[in-house]
């Protein structure tokens, strides 16, 4: 049996066994998810306008991955509108890092792979280097802004007296946690992904100006700040989103007691 049908059963089982109901309808979601990828390459290399076709899937992939893990409407709420508003100023980013950077096309170490093929394929690659960059950091901004806006709406439910300062302090203890954690998450994959190919440079004796031009590299170096600042950006904003809700309420509670009390 194919060792990734073994780890995808265990994953299903897994999910199944510990979060039961949830475990069941994250696994749709995650279905969901690879068919709107899998569509968002196929409309690509029919000749779509691949910056149109990435808004249009970010949007409907965000969507799937927030509204399908967790039940409170004011959560998903917030944490969608914060994904799209980061998703779709670092797509901006994203564009003059490309710019600057090209990325695009084949490094020197997949000549061996290309050797016998033809590059001829019709496609921009700059826009399919943007597109890489983008859908890479669609989970931790995603994860990151969800995260926040939910620690912080069960902190304000467990205590309904909060004032505003406490409340601020709660959301930078928190910010500063998910953060940590998020950013090491999304270090330590890239690092993992990369690490054959770093030994191939110090193995081949590569000197620096070769390593920080390798396209290979690189690019999965842009596309892993790119998250890093997209996860910063999602949860300032969501502990913004939050924190503006939790000041509406107050003003909503002083004005019913006021009403009371005349």
């Amino acid at each position: 049996m194919n060792a990734l049908l073994i780890l995808l059963i265990l994953l299903i089982v897994l999910m199944l066994i510990v979060a039961k109901k949830d475990g069941l309808r994250n696994l749709i979601g995650l279905t969901f998810n690879f068919i709107a990828i899998f569509v968002l390459i196929t409309l690509i290399s029919w000749g779509f306008n691949a910056i149109a076709v990435l808004i249009v899937l970010s949007v409907i992939i965000l969507a799937i991955a927030i509204f399908m893990s967790a039940d409170e409407s004011e959560v998903t709420l917030i944490a969608f509108k914060t994904s799209i508003i980061v998703v779709l100023s670092l797509l901006i980013l994203a564009l003059i890092i490309q710019h600057f950077g090209q990325f695009q096309g084949f490094a020197t170490e997949d000549v061996d792979e290309l050797e016998n093929l033809s590059l001829n394929v019709g496609l921009n690659f700059s826009n399919v280097a943007i597109v890489v960059m983008v859908i890479s950091m669609l989970g931790a901004v995603a994860e990151s802004a969800m995260a926040l806006a939910a620690s912080l709406s069960e902190v304000v439910e467990q205590d309904e007296n909060m004032s505003l300062d406490q409340f601020k302090n709660q959301r930078e203890i928190i910010s500063q946690q998910i953060l940590g954690t998020a950013v090491n998450t999304l270090f330590f994959g890239v690092l993992g992904a990369t690490v054959g190919l770093i030994l191939w440079f110090v193995r081949l004796n590569y000197r620096l100006a070769d390593i920080f031009n390798s396209k290979l590299l690189m690019a999965e170096v842009a596309a892993m700040l790119l998250g890093m600042l997209g996860i910063l950006f999602a949860i300032w904003l969501s502990g913004y989103f939050v924190q503006k809700s939790f000041e509406q309420k107050i003003l909503t509670n002083n004005s019913v007691s006021k009403n009371k009390k005349t």
